[in-house]
């Protein structure tokens, strides 16, 4: 059936699909593609996620990644680390560091392994002191400074959440870009450890995408309460990779 372009049933056509609402910078985005880049020196993409503790066990193959995916989203870094990560946001918008602090220490006391623990803690300080170079907000400063005092653990989420706020992402784009960068990051660590190749880790990629909007929206509800993750298996592979005699990544 013809329709013409700008019709809302079909295709916008380029006139609609160029647009913007007056006002709306490319700035936001901007700053999410720049954070969410493996280039991005935060340590976030040194991390398996625990995947490598699975690979070691002889747990996941080319065919279950998928789901192993999905599983670490929607019941381990959705309800813990995507919950911060919105809550930290909203606290650092409202100029409540003291609220993202109790937020921190709330994420960190979840953390059940040393090695995920430590992990969380290194590449968010990273990022914190990086933010803070890179982009010059005062409230990344701040935050980092909590943080070097030892007043704050300063967890990868909730100094993702500091860095979006004080960027001027919306909360939402801040949580589905950070929720993708973890993606982006499993799939990198399943090529290195030739779980799969470039091929299927881009469709591994789009097939989580449904996933990363249900986690988004269910993180975006919760209150800090709620924060906490049940992945008790992923809590158990983290456990022997610490002792591990050989490892590709830090967790």
């Amino acid at each position: 059936m013809y329709r013409k372009e700008g019709d809302i049933t079909g295709d916008p056509g380029p006139a609609a699909a160029t647009a913007a609402p007056a006002g709306v910078g490319l700035g936001p985005l901007l700053v999410s593609l720049q954070l969410t880049d493996s280039a991005f020196p935060s340590g976030f993409y040194t991390l398996s996620h625990s995947l490598e503790g699975f690979a070691q066990a002889g747990a996941v193959d080319a065919e279950s990644l998928p789901a192993l995916l999905e599983d670490l989203l929607l019941h381990g870094v959705g309800p813990a680390d995507a919950t911060a990560l919105a809550l930290a946001h909203r606290a650092t918008a409202a100029g409540d560091p003291e609220a993202v602090v109790r937020i921190d220490e709330h994420l960190f006391a979840t953390k059940l392994g040393r090695e995920m623990r430590q992990a969380a803690t290194r590449t968010g300080r990273q990022l914190l002191d990086l933010g803070h170079e890179v982009f010059g907000r005062p409230e990344i400063g701040d935050y980092y400074d909590r943080v070097v005092r030892r007043e704050a653990p300063g967890t990868q989420a909730v100094a993702a959440g500091v860095v979006y706020a004080a960027t001027g992402v919306p909360v939402r784009q801040a949580v589905a870009a950070d929720l993708f960068a973890f993606c982006v990051s499993y799939a990198g660590a399943a090529l290195r450890l030739r779980l799969t190749d470039h091929r299927r880790a881009q469709t591994l990629l789009r097939g989580a995408a449904p996933v990363i909007e249900a986690t988004v929206e269910a993180a975006l509800c919760r209150e800090l309460d709620d924060v906490g993750a049940t992945v008790f298996a992923s809590d158990v592979m983290s456990g022997r990779h610490e002792r591990a005699e050989a490892r590709l990544f830090a967790s």
